[in-house]
């Protein structure tokens, strides 16, 4: 018959797990939370082509055109999209503001906004975990390739 040790080593429900994760990270947000800056939209396609330009003006004084190399449009929109996500990053990262800076611009003075994050936290975290177990049938395939192989590992003969 189970006893209370029982009950206390299993784990608790994943729903249950998901709150306390959401907590832990919420709790951790005056340390951990940054909200950073991000170009989006028409400010994002206008650096790229200005890459775009500049990788196929850098590649044509080097003698690389789309007529010596038909598919160089293909690497050319890569490396653009690699540069404008660098320039932008590094944007990014130098304007970084703590939940406490941004409680205080909003007037946030019942934490509403952790409220809200918990919320969503709580709600993402869950989704994945669904996700994951909707996949779990396809794992033991997937899993194959890190068993041990049969037979002595090599280094490990006697």
């Amino acid at each position: 018959m189970p006893n209370d040790r029982d009950n206390r080593s299993r784990p608790p429900p994943t729903s249950d797990l998901s709150d306390v994760v959401a907590g832990d990270l919420v709790r951790l947000m005056p340390r951990d939370l940054v909200f950073v800056m991000r170009f989006m939209g028409e400010s994002q396609l206008r650096l790229q082509s200005h890459f775009q330009s500049f990788i196929r003006a850098e590649l044509a004084a080097g003698g690389v055109t789309a007529e010596t190399h038909p598919m160089i449009h293909l690497f050319i929109e890569s490396h653009a999209i690699l540069l404008r996500d660098f320039v932008f990053s590094g944007v990014s990262l130098s304007r970084q503001f703590r939940v406490e800076e941004i409680e205080r611009l909003t007037g946030d003075t019942t934490a509403m906004m952790r409220v809200d994050i918990w919320d969503q936290l709580k709600s993402h975290i869950e989704t994945a975990e669904k996700q994951f177990q909707s996949q779990a049938g396809t794992l033991p395939g997937l899993l194959a390739a890190f068993e041990q192989p049969p037979g002595p590992v090599p280094g490990n003969e006697k």
